[in-house]
């Protein structure tokens, strides 16, 4: 039986991206409450938030599925 071995992959390796946004400070402060109320990392929220609004966009004259 061979050991368990620890296995390190590269950074970036997961499927994430990594970028930085500007946004205002009030909408900040909103992600940072929520994340606070809901015991989550201010880049969880910000992730459910945009996967839902992407899921619910609509672009009239474009089909967003292709």
């Amino acid at each position: 039986m061979t050991p368990d071995k620890l296995i390190f992959r590269l950074k970036g390796d997961d499927e994430h991206k990594v970028f930085s946004v500007r946004m205002k400070t009030n909408i900040c402060d909103d992600l940072d409450r929520i994340a606070t109320q809901t015991n989550r990392s201010r880049n969880d929220v910000l992730c459910t938030l945009l996967e839902y609004a992407l899921d619910h966009t609509v672009v009239e004259g474009v089909d967003l599925e292709s």
